[in-house]
């Protein structure tokens, strides 16, 4: 069995929205803590994802994300036998030696950041190890990805230019899945630390403008970071109305993303509790089947567990210790 590190999940949104006391107790969605012990998981990253507002549901920001980092380490807290939070590379790998796999915690969508450094320094204070910088709005930082040419070329904000840098001074992963073309560029230009796109796939074979071009790949790869493969049905197939995932789909973007960034370069983002479909690895218990594929279409076993967690944990010691 081949531990596995994952870039991204929505599970503190799903138990905010079960009203649950403890993430890893949501049976009815795509994670818990039997199924990440089974599959004997590395590690996960949770995102605190903030979704749109005017939601009847969805409280003012702060409200939100108090309430979801409470959820995050309260969770942690009533399961510290067999996950602890993780800040760092050298972190991680303490718990995995020790028997433990880790959580990281995560915010998708920085528009809570508010464009302000003093709240970056704050949520790395309370624990944030990466950001993503927009979701599918514009915020503080920049434009989010878009069908619309015009959207898509825009660039940073000259706030999110300098946040660049102050994040790759604070030790905080920089995450470009979901943002604009305009800001990819301007993202590889501006840091100096490898960057991520926690999940992402290749728009070479699934033509969805959150996908990364041949070129976005390269340029990820010549700066030492990232790529997480996404498991949503639209981001894999041809046709972006499909969201049927499969083992053959998610396979065939691994090795073309390998093929092209290098095997230092692809890693997991499986995007779980945040997507929906058919799909043929619904949960952590089926990732071995995944791997399996992959050593049928030659995949060395080096190289799969550089994609299932030595890929990610390479960046982790690099960006943040």
């Amino acid at each position: 069995m081949v531990p596995y590190l994952d870039l991204h999940c929505d599970t503190l949104e799903l138990g905010f929205l079960k009203k649950k006391e403890d993430i890893f107790d949501l049976p009815e969605g795509m994670l818990d803590i039997n199924r990440m012990k089974a599959a004997g998981m590395y590690g996960q990253f949770f995102a605190v994802f903030f979704p749109p507002q005017g939601r009847d549901w969805m409280p003012e920001d702060e409200v939100y994300y108090q309430a979801l980092k409470k959820l995050f380490y309260t969770s942690l807290d009533r399961h510290k036998d067999c996950i602890s939070y993780a800040g760092s590379g050298k972190e991680a790998e303490k718990n995995f030696k020790e028997g433990k796999m880790s959580a990281f915690l995560t915010i998708e969508d920085g528009r809570h950041v508010e464009g302000k450094m003093a709240n970056l320094e704050r949520f790395y204070q309370d624990g944030v190890r990466l950001i993503s910088l927009t979701w599918n709005y514009e915020n503080c930082f920049g434009f989010p990805n878009s069908r619309e040419q015009r959207i898509m070329e825009k660039g940073l904000t000259p706030f999110g230019k300098e946040a660049i840098l102050y994040m790759n001074d604070l030790g905080m992963l920089i995450d470009v899945s979901h943002l604009s073309d305009g800001g990819f560029y301007d993202v590889i230009h501006l840091s100096k630390k490898p960057i991520v796109a926690s999940h992402s796939n290749a728009r070479a074979l699934s033509p969805h403008p959150r996908n990364l071009t041949d070129d976005m790949i390269r340029k990820i790869s010549e700066v030492g970071g990232v790529a997480g493969v996404n498991f949503y049905g639209a981001f894999l197939q041809p046709d972006a109305k499909s969201e049927k995932s499969t083992i053959e789909a998610l396979a065939a973007h691994i090795m073309y993303m390998n093929n092209l960034g290098g095997e230092d370069f692809v890693a997991l983002g499986t995007d779980f509790d945040g997507i929906s479909g058919e799909m043929e690895i619904n949960s952590p218990l089926y990732m071995e089947k995944l791997f399996t594929e992959l050593k049928k279409k030659g995949m060395s076993e080096r190289k799969i567990e550089k994609l299932a967690y030595k890929n990610v944990l390479r960046v982790l010691y690099e960006v943040l210790g």
